[in-house]
């Protein structure tokens, strides 16, 4: 890899925080969503991939060499965007991570990123996949059971199901379906039954 400090476009003497500015100017502009089927795109995610690199090297460099996270100050960073309900701009440098470096918050900030959008699939799907990488952190597990509980009301999940495993939506559809069957051959869903 090149020099990080160079790929970053600061001088090894930069301060934390302009480190952490160039790297999210660099992210913002080479970020592979910004060029979607332009040919450029496939160049977009290697400089992404080199950008991720540097800074994490840099990071990994200042705190001692001694960070396993894959990602720590950067998901301070992302943490504190999500706190002031910046989504989008979280969003954008979670997608910039590289998927071998993805851990548990990593998917738990994803998670929150799409529950605010309203995914709540894709939002448990997340939570789901931090509460295993992480059994024992509450905050992914209180996550993961109020987007399930949300979903429950939402889409017939476990709470409302019935003994036999259908739903009260797969009954009134099962009803509904008998009734125009029914009037298809000329009578109704009373007289037929």
């Amino acid at each position: 890899m090149n020099n990080p400090y160079e790929v970053l476009g600061v001088s090894p003497s930069a301060t934390d925080e302009e480190i952490k500015t160039a790297y999210r100017n660099l992210a913002r502009k080479y970020h592979p969503d910004n060029y979607g089927d332009n040919p450029l795109s496939e160049l977009a995610q290697e400089k992404m991939k080199e950008i991720n690199e540097a800074y994490d090297a840099i990071v990994r460099e200042r705190q001692g060499g001694g960070r396993s996270s894959g990602g720590g100050a950067q998901y301070a960073d992302i943490r504190v965007m999500v706190n002031q309900r910046r989504y989008m701009q979280a969003e954008e440098l979670l997608d910039g991570i590289p998927s071998s470096s993805r851990n548990a918050e990593w998917y738990y900030l994803k998670g929150v990123c799409l529950y605010q959008k309203g995914w709540l699939e894709e939002a448990n799907r997340h939570f789901s996949q931090a509460v295993n990488m992480d059994p024992q952190n509450m905050e992914y597990r209180t996550a993961f059971n109020r987007v399930n509980q949300q979903r429950g009301g939402y889409y017939g999940g476990n709470q409302t199901q019935m003994p036999s495993g259908c739903s009260g939506c797969d009954v009134c559809q099962g009803l509904i379906c008998a009734d125009c069957c029914c009037e298809c051959m000329g009578g109704d869903l009373i007289r037929c039954c």
